[in-house]
């Protein structure tokens, strides 16, 4: 384990107004790489390098670490102006910083690990579940997950995994699943990412061959949900914060901004444009209304975001925690979103015409971004307000990720 830094000075921290200015200044420079980051699968190196010099990943890191340990609000907003330029940016911008704060929920000697050496340090991830089993002082993982955002840009990685004690598992609600941090050399990332949407975020497979895993790399996700962890929340506030309701945010709300990139891209081309027809954009009444409908929209789900996410921070402050109801309602209105904007873009696209559909415009990469984000398990809006509906009319219905 490394000697821990020295934290920064609260004076060094930049102001959250700061931190999303830093971010809307990139907004030119990522709509201009968008179509070579899709080409390449990947984030480029040089956009990862705008991101780590103007601070935005630090957002959510403690700043025992060299982090800025600032509230979820502002990284959502930083989250939001990034999908603005590009969406698979702001897609993989938000997949690495909540891991961040997912990591100060571990065993401290665990961050320790990650950020001891080097405090710019990512973790990837993904969480679905893979076999460990027991030995020693730690777990022998093994297993091959998909969807890992961001994996060739980072030093680390989280891979979910259940405790394989000999017995079968029946109820995988009741199994022991955590949370596994490996070091890169532990895993092998194999390029399989060739997608309609996203396709920048080069969320490639992940294998691991029983690589030892010691415990205090390990994380119980009931843990998580029940907010017991062994991290830095007793003395922290931010990270006392669902954990659950953080990271949900972070998969949906870049849809947000990607829809505001659109509205941005289709109010300079309507302003300009005429139709075949002989008609321009501007007086089309169908084009106004699908325009202030997404406007409107986006407004609405930027207050929802915000009204939540004070209602947690009064529970943090020593309030009334989230009842089940609330977390529930969050969470579906947090899946909803993709789906909203995806709605919301099609229109755009439509009356955006025949000249809309080029390569050339910025509607078709949006809208594909938007439909490939909605497909994300966390976005899965149907499943996650049936569940929700069950519980309202009293039947037992269980849900650990809330």
């Amino acid at each position: 384990m490394s000697s821990q830094p020295i934290p920064l000075a609260a004076d060094t921290i930049p102001s959250p107004a700061e931190l999303v200015a830093r971010a809307r200044a990139l907004i030119p420079m990522l709509a201009e790489r968008g179509e070579r980051q899709d080409a390449a699968c990947r984030i480029l190196d040089e956009t990862m390098a705008d991101l780590h010099d103007a601070g935005l990943f630090r957002i959510l890191q403690p700043r025992q670490w060299g982090g800025y340990e600032l509230g979820p609000e502002t990284f959502y907003a930083v989250q939001m102006a990034l999908a603005e330029g590009d969406v698979s940016t702001a897609w993989v911008y938000g997949i690495l910083s909540v891991h961040s704060f997912h990591l100060a929920l571990f065993d401290p000697r665990a961050a320790a690990d990650v950020w001891g050496a080097n405090e710019r340090a990512l973790v990837a991830s993904p969480y679905a579940p893979g076999s460990a089993v027991p030995d020693g002082d730690g777990y022998r993982l093994t297993g091959h997950w998909r969807f890992s955002s961001g994996c060739e840009h980072s030093d680390w990685i989280f891979l979910g995994g259940v405790i394989d004690r000999g017995a079968p598992i029946t109820n995988f609600h009741e199994a022991d699943y955590r949370t596994f941090l490996l070091p890169r050399g532990d895993f092998e990332i194999v390029r399989t990412w060739r997608t309609t949407g996203l396709k920048g975020t080069g969320s490639h497979d992940i294998v691991v061959d029983g690589a030892f895993v010691p415990e205090y790399r390990t994380h119980r996700m009931s843990d998580a949900a029940a907010g017991t962890n062994p991290g830095l929340g007793p003395d922290n506030p931010l990270y006392r914060y669902p954990y659950w309701q953080v990271f949900l945010r972070s998969v949906s709300t870049s849809a947000i901004g990607g829809l505001q990139g659109m509205v941005d891209a289709f109010i300079r081309y309507g302003s300009a444009r005429t139709g075949s027809s002989g008609v321009p954009t501007a007086a089309d009444p169908d084009a106004a209304l699908a325009l202030a409908e997404a406007v409107a929209a986006i407004a609405e789900m930027k207050g929802t975001l915000e009204r939540n996410f004070a209602r947690m921070a009064e529970g943090v402050a020593g309030g009334e925690p989230l009842s089940e109801h609330e977390r529930r309602l969050f969470k579906f209105q947090a899946a909803m979103v993709p789906q909203r904007c995806l709605d919301l873009a099609s229109r755009l696209f439509t009356a955006s015409g025949g000249t809309g559909v080029f390569a050339s415009q910025p509607f078709g990469r949006f809208y594909n971004d938007l439909m490939v984000m909605g497909n994300h398990f966390a976005n899965q809006y149907r499943p996650v307000g049936r569940k929700w509906g069950e519980a309202m009319m009293g039947l037992p219905n269980h849900d650990p990720v809330l």
